[in-house]
């Protein structure tokens, strides 16, 4: 582990995992990552070593093939592969949100049918709630399913900014159905959909049209989600009863949050190590850029900030777990390690001068893939509505 965000109270098989993990990012995702980044390319070789590391698995229970870990093993072994390469900890996200839905609120058939091979990575998946004009809006969802006389439902619509909506081979998309509902989000049902990997039309009457060009976040496939007439068993309703999917989306969104928010704090911890490590190397005026105030300064701010957006997603996650309400600490964590992260990266970047605007310098890499995070899993001012409601209902006149 690094010297800064250390985590006290951790057993020992957490501590296993997370110095296992970190082994894994120093040796196979840093070194090769760059190359990787810049061409574009799916981690496959990664993927498959993760896979045979049983990361797929760590948040299923074991009777369901898994490690049975906690969301704050998960969130420290996220931190741990965003150091190395954020897209690689993007690779498992969604999946986990899937996993998680689909513990908490699947029927036992699904359970039974999708947890196993969901824990040895067989299955692989997608998380689908947004749509191109909508953003956080989410009552107001279009994609629609319309029941049929046969019980199937047929699917019609467009979902947006899938991530793994190529490689996965199970997305859970949340649509609108007619429950007659006297409020909008009480009418949106969650659909579990099998679909092989690739891209065009993988079944019938569904489209992955191809990947999204992105500024940053490259490697790991951004997508659309085109339902054109496909149908859909009763069978593959989360839950098995339709109008719970927003519930189904919240609770799986608190678990998005957790992770954004390691990411983050996995970001921020490597710009801080390049900055540090660049800040003894670079030398003006007879002496390493370190021992000039100015930087030195800079470098205790970073580490201030990164010390503390670790503590504040710790906490969040350990809220989870413990089976309290989290929305309010989940969204302030996420609020503030993607600020501060953002906030990080951006030091580092000056640290480096103008070599941080070089490709040949990981930092530039960070400075594209940082802002993604003040967007991931709802925006900074969705953070601050979710944040101030709860003030409000809490300090109440």
């Amino acid at each position: 582990m690094t010297r800064l965000a250390q985590t006290i109270g951790l057993t020992e098989f957490q501590t296993e995992i997370v110095e296992a993990v970190r082994g894994f990012v120093d040796k196979e995702i840093i070194p090769n990552a760059t190359e990787l980044e810049r061409n574009d390319t799916y981690p496959q070789a990664i993927v498959d070593q993760m896979r045979s590391m049983g990361l797929f698995g760590l948040m299923i229970p074991e009777e369901y093939g898994g490690l049975g870990e906690s969301l704050l093993t998960y969130a420290l072994c996220v931190e741990e592969l965003a150091r190395g390469w954020m897209s690689v900890s993007g690779v498992i996200n969604t999946h986990f949100i899937v996993a998680y839905m689909v513990r908490q609120h699947g029927t036992p058939a699904q359970k039974q049918n999708l947890l196993p091979r969901m824990a040895t990575g067989e299955v692989r998946g997608a998380f689908s709630m947004s749509e191109p004009d909508l953003g956080s809006d989410v009552a107001a969802i279009r994609t629609k399913a319309v029941r049929n006389p046969d019980e199937t439902y047929t699917i019609d619509g467009q979902k947006m900014w899938l991530t793994n909506g190529g490689s996965s081979t199970l997305v859970a998309a949340l649509v609108r159905t007619d429950e007659g509902a006297d409020k909008p989000h009480r009418n949106l049902t969650t659909f579990l959909i099998e679909k092989p990997a690739g891209f065009g039309e993988v079944k019938p009457g569904l489209v992955i049209p191809g990947k999204l060009d992105k500024l940053g976040y490259k490697g790991i496939d951004t997508t659309e989600l085109l339902f054109d007439g496909y149908v859909a068993s009763a069978d593959d309703i989360l839950g098995g009863a339709p109008g719970q999917g927003f519930f189904h989306m919240m609770d799986g969104v608190e678990v998005g949050r957790v992770n954004v928010s390691a990411r983050a704090c996995g970001v921020g911890i490597r710009a801080f190590e390049l900055a540090v490590r660049y800040a003894q190397q670079r030398r003006t005026f007879g002496k390493p850029i370190a021992e000039h105030q100015a930087i030195a300064f800079q470098l205790a701010e970073m580490a201030t900030k990164v010390e503390s957006a670790h503590l504040m997603m710790v906490n969040a996650a350990r809220l989870k777990d413990s089976g309290e309400r989290n929305d309010f600490a989940a969204g302030m964590a996420k609020y503030l390690t993607s600020e501060l992260c953002n906030e990080v990266t951006t030091q580092s970047f000056r640290i480096h001068g103008g070599y941080g605007y070089s490709k040949e310098y990981e930092i530039e890499r960070l400075m594209r893939d940082a802002p993604f995070l003040l967007i991931g899993e709802g925006t900074s001012e969705i953070q601050k509505q979710i944040i101030s409601r709860r003030l409000l209902d809490e300090y109440q006149l």
